[in-house]
């Protein structure tokens, strides 16, 4: 009730709206802030690495999601933090063996970061209080993903990343935010491997049911 009342004493001189729906008064209205509960379904890349994916996205979380990517609601943070941290400690329980594995984003462009004036994946990394790696760079300029149909995504991001330095001797979680084709976290992992270094697993916000057809893709659990 405390919270609330904070809440409603907030919406009055900062006004917002509900990032899921467009209701008044919340960054999230509680139907939306439900739907981030996170249901972790397992998948797989193409060369067999296991991705554990928070939610699907679909309705109130694809809109947060891109209230967060497109729309500068940097507000609705702390509550896509939750599910993606729950993905990360999952998909590290699922490689358990060995060392536990760094934690390795996948890096935004320049181009992109200049746009919203921060990385979401960094900003929810953050918020969740998890330790990240920086070990990619991206080395050459791809179209938006988004913009493609699902068989140009692997040959756009082909060969557009690469490691900093030799990571011989060390083993990563890859994490993105949406799980599509795969072709950014194989991308990502090629990269990793080319340096040395070992992927365990990966981990995402989300997966796309619809647009995740794809066969470098393929459901672990269903």
């Amino acid at each position: 009730m405390l919270r609330d009342a904070l809440l409603d004493a907030l919406a009055l001189v900062l006004p917002v709206e509900c990032a899921g729906c467009g209701a008044p008064d919340r960054s999230l209205c509680a139907v939306c802030l439900a739907a981030l509960t996170a249901a972790p379904s397992v998948h797989a890349l193409a060369d067999g690495t296991p991705v554990v994916s928070a939610l699907d996205y679909e309705g109130a979380v694809r809109r947060a999601v891109l209230a967060l990517k497109e729309g500068g609601r940097t507000d609705v943070a702390h509550a896509l933090s939750v599910p993606l941290a729950l993905a990360i400690t999952t998909a590290v329980a699922a490689g358990a063996t060995g060392p536990r594995p760094e934690v390795l984003p996948v890096p935004t462009s320049r181009a992109a970061f200049r746009r919203r004036g921060y990385d979401p994946l960094a900003l929810l990394l953050r918020r969740a209080g998890v330790h990240t790696a920086a070990e990619l760079v991206i080395t050459r300029r791809s179209v938006q993903q988004k913009h493609l149909a699902v068989d140009e995504r692997a040959s756009n991001r082909a060969g557009a990343m690469r490691a900093k330095r030799g990571l011989h001797g060390r083993r990563f979680l890859l994490v993105d935010d949406i799980l599509t084709t795969g072709a950014t976290l194989a991308e990502a992992a090629r990269a990793v491997r080319a340096a040395g270094g070992e992927i365990v697993a990966a981990a995402t916000l989300a997966y796309t049911q619809k647009r995740a057809q794809h066969p470098d893709v393929r459901s672990l659990n269903v």
